[in-house]
């Protein structure tokens, strides 16, 4: 198994500010589907966010594979620096279940 990069804690706000940005639907709302958001003492951040970020057609239960690959995307594109894990998901919190999704910024 590959180790992981080294990675750079950033302040709260920008990181914040980075997935308000990558989880608005489009550059016109206002409205983030962020829920929560946790730093790790090696640098790398937990989102947790609300699963209506993904539109499902009808009787789709889930986000397929190809979404949840295109918010990972969306995290690089608006971050050049974001190292995105491989591992994805979903959480129950409070009877909630909240999609997650692991980050870090790459150490120069």
């Amino acid at each position: 198994m590959k180790s992981l990069p080294t990675f750079k804690p950033r302040p709260r706000d920008q990181v914040m500010t980075l997935a308000h940005r990558v989880l608005m639907l489009d550059s016109h709302s206002d409205h983030s589907y962020l829920h929560n958001l946790t730093a790790f003492d090696d640098g790398h951040y937990r989102l947790l966010f609300d699963l209506a970020y993904f539109v499902l057609q009808p009787g789709q239960a889930d986000a397929s594979k190809s979404q949840w690959s295109s918010l990972k995307k969306k995290f690089k594109r608006h971050e050049p620096l974001v190292f995105v894990f491989k591992d994805h998901g979903t959480v129950t919190e409070n009877g909630k279940r909240y999609g997650y999704l692991d980050f870090g910024f790459f150490a120069q």
